[in-house]
């Protein structure tokens, strides 16, 4: 059978849900005096069978003739609980259901399940094929019982991304460039730039963004908390959008681009390794901790040590390196680049045998924390 042949959009002039009714003069009222609709078309005069009417963003079919079940409109309002008097859910008089939500939902980042987990680039399932075509790999495949979500990104062939502007209503989101690079905009930030391999920023609750072009097989780190958060495409908002206001603050965190070329390198929290920091701590108000870590020589071992934050999680950016940790027994994991491990609370662990080139990605939330070494 024959495809047929895709639409303009501009053949389509409107678009309505249907909505069965048993008597308009009982339903169209609810609609119209209760909630706010208003009426556009109705029909015939003599004996009304269908009504259009419009509002909040909808345009509802109320239809006499409809065989379709009870349908369902769901109101998203300003204050839950001073509309219909606290009601969750409204039965209009022919059955159908209104369902009230909360415009602005609350944030809820779920308590974080700790666990060890060391994920290897090896033993990894086929990548995923998610949004705009990018690929994804997951880095912490239990998510700490929702608490975040980290994954191994590609876009396999170069030239412009078929991305749209867009935002995620989150609590923080990182996007480390590891291989390649990627141009990107967002708002209030000035003109596109390049974020090349080694280089980060943060996406703040809700800047308008937009992935414009990337090299042949860009690869980056994605961060996020919670685990599950919503994407939000804005169909009205154009990027660039002519403004770079640096010190602007959404929801208690600014737009952070910390370069690899400009960073310095200073003594890290285990002994032996240095680390540049992103400047992603400050970024935050402390929320989440970013440092880039390595040994200050070949086979420098950390010592044993605890830390007793929430989440640490590190990517192995560069190089090679061995984790052992202190659960049942002693674990001791060969790690290379592409490799990831969490590491819960006051858990005993250490680095030995990093290669030259060993470079790590640590990400932590809170940022700033507690390191017990072992004496």
């Amino acid at each position: 059978m024959n495809s047929p042949a895709p639409l303009s959009p501009d053949a389509i002039r409107a678009a309505e849900l249907v909505l069965p009714v048993q008597d308009l003069k009982t339903e169209m009222p609810f609609f119209l005096n209760d909630l706010g609709f208003r009426l556009d078309t109705i029909y015939p005069a003599d004996d009304p069978a269908v009504a259009v009417i419009s509002g909040h963003g909808l345009r509802l079919r109320l239809d006499r003739h409809s065989d379709t079940g009870p349908g369902i409109v769901r109101l998203y309002v300003e204050n839950p609980a001073d509309f219909a008097a606290g009601q969750t859910v409204l039965t209009t008089p022919n059955g159908n259901r209104v369902e009230i939500e909360d415009a602005n939902p609350p944030l809820v980042i779920p308590e974080t399940r700790h666990s060890f987990m060391v994920r290897r680039l090896a033993d990894s399932d086929s990548w995923i094929i998610g949004r705009a075509g990018m690929r994804y790999r997951d880095l912490i495949t239990d998510r700490l019982g929702g608490s975040i979500i980290a994954s191994h990104i590609r876009i396999p062939d170069g030239g412009p991304v078929p991305d749209m502007v867009h935002y995620h209503t989150v609590g923080f989101q990182l996007i480390f460039c590891y291989r390649g690079w990627v141009r990107l905009v967002y708002e209030d930030q000035g003109d596109p730039f390049i974020l090349s391999a080694g280089d980060c920023v943060i996406q703040p609750p809700q800047i308008r963004h937009r992935v414009l072009e990337a090299s042949d097989n860009v690869e980056v780190l994605e961060i996020g908390v919670p685990a599950e958060h919503i994407t939000t495409i804005d169909h009205v908002m154009e990027l660039p959008n002519g403004k770079g206001d640096p010190d602007r603050d959404w929801d208690g965190t600014k737009f952070v681009h910390h370069k690899e070329s400009e960073a310095t390198w200073t003594d890290w929290r285990l002994p032996g390794w240095e680390a540049r920091d992103t400047g992603i701590g400050t970024g935050t108000a402390g929320v989440a901790g970013v440092q880039v870590a390595r040994p200050k020589s070949a086979d420098t071992a950390t010592p044993w040590a605890s830390h007793d934050t929430d989440i640490l999680f590190t990517f192995v950016k560069e190089g090679s390196v061995t984790l052992e940790a202190q659960t049942e027994g002693r674990d001791s994991h060969a790690l290379v680049a592409g490799d990831a491990f969490v590491i819960p609370p006051f858990l005993k662990t250490r680095l030995t045998d990093p290669s030259a080139d060993c470079e790590v990605i640590e990400v932590t939330l809170p940022a700033s924390f507690n390191t017990t070494l072992d004496s």
